[in-house]
């Protein structure tokens, strides 16, 4: 797998903002930082509101964090690549 720099830099992109590509049928997400991946539908806390207040950014039901990659972004969500993308971002070794 390619798991080079800019990939990850440009994988962290999609990581907001994302309200409706998540939400799209057939998208599984991840997380970048605990590397759980898990269904869209699992997410309860949104942040980063539009204009009518609506959250767009993902915080991962399973530790919080607004670390959340979605299948539709084009990205795979691996555990693999999830933790490249963990040990790129939270300097974890």
């Amino acid at each position: 797998m390619n798991t080079a720099p800019d990939m990850i830099v440009a994988a962290h992109k999609a990581s907001s903002g994302h309200r409706s590509q998540l939400l799209s049928d057939g998208v599984v997400c991840g997380c970048f930082h605990c590397c759980e991946i898990f269904a869209p539908s699992t997410i309860t806390e949104w942040i980063d509101e539009d204009d009518s207040g609506l959250g767009q950014t993902a915080m991962c039901p399973r530790c919080g964090i607004d670390s959340v990659i979605g299948s539709g972004s084009g990205y795979p969500i691996t555990t693999d690549f999830l933790t490249h993308m963990r040990d790129h971002w939270f300097g974890v070794d």
